[in-house]
């Protein structure tokens, strides 16, 4: 029989405050990035003419896509499960 926390609103606010850092985390080690890389990649590049207006393109390689969705897929999967004591 799992315990209940003290405070259930605070238990899942720091779980999901941590789900965002968490996934940097994993995201910075697994592509041998630092910090500031990271959000240097995350910032849409600009479009320079007018027919490419509302188009966004990344820094990112299509390498680089397919790893963050699957680290994306495996910080998903861990959060829900870890969240699991708390649906009962």
């Amino acid at each position: 029989m799992s315990r209940e926390p003290s405070n259930l609103l605070f238990a899942i606010h720091e779980k999901f405050s941590g789900l965002a850092a968490g996934f940097r985390e994993r995201v910075c080690e697994d592509c041998n990035w630092s910090t500031p890389t990271f959000y240097r990649k995350m910032r849409a590049k600009e479009t320079r003419g007018p027919a490419d207006k509302g188009k966004q393109s990344t820094y990112l390689s299509s390498a680089e896509r397919q790893r963050i969705v699957e680290i994306m897929d495996e910080v998903y999967d861990a959060f829900w499960k870890s969240m699991a004591k708390y649906r009962k």
